[in-house]
């Protein structure tokens, strides 16, 4: 499989990266975005993107992919729904939009969260936002599927660029296996996540929503 990975820098991108770099299926990795990966490897490709909803001077570069992992995002921490909206919501749909184009029916998976409105009409504005996305991407012409983590632990050295969630994983790190064995349903591992796409690009799923039980059960 050929892999487009946007959002590879940030703690569930290096995971997935990891993963997609140590399966003997994946022939190439393209990681796209504002900043290279820093990682030398034969399988991987950096293709630095500073205005990420414009790909058009990029079409040629995006096409012959077999899936698209989508892991990034930004905290709605400080920010208005209107900012908030302009990264986790105009540039997934800007880069689904493209690879429907380009890719027409190739394998799409987003990144959401728990907790997400499908209705788009919640009190919570993050979920409201994160809810338009997915329902947007879901009506691509592109066989998509959105990943909803709860807690997801970094098992290989992932680093989270947003402080809290540093700070939150440092505190509970000598329970994380008793929150794993106490909330399957909850709890999963950045490693599971990369594994749950790669599994799901080869074979797919009768979910086109996952929550963090079914993409443990899925990786």
């Amino acid at each position: 499989m050929k892999i487009l990975l946007f959002g590879a820098t940030g703690m569930v991108g290096q995971g997935v990266l990891r993963e997609c770099l140590q399966e003997s299926g994946v022939t190439e990795v393209l990681a796209v975005g504002r900043t290279p990966t820093a990682i030398q490897h034969s399988k991987l490709k950096d293709l630095v993107q500073n205005d990420l909803m414009n790909y058009r001077p990029i079409e040629q570069e995006l096409r012959g992919y077999d899936a698209c992992f989508f892991c990034l995002g930004a905290t709605a921490a400080g920010r208005t729904e209107e900012e908030y909206a302009a990264i986790n919501y105009e540039v997934p749909v800007a880069v689904g939009t493209t690879l429907a184009q380009l890719n027409p029916g190739m394998t799409f998976i987003y990144v959401s969260g728990a907790g997400t409105d499908s209705t788009e009409h919640g009190n919570i504005m993050w979920a409201r936002v994160k809810g338009r996305t997915e329902n947007k991407l879901l009506n691509l012409p592109l066989n998509a599927f959105m990943f909803r983590p709860a807690f997801i632990q970094p098992m290989h050295g992932e680093i989270s660029k947003t402080r809290a969630y540093r700070i939150f994983i440092a505190a509970f790190k000598p329970v994380f296996p008793l929150m794993r064995t106490l909330f399957p349903g909850f709890v999963t591992t950045t490693d599971r996540i990369g594994r749950a796409m790669l599994n799901i690009a080869r074979n797919g799923n009768t979910k086109r929503i996952l929550e963090s039980r079914d993409i443990n059960s899925a990786a």
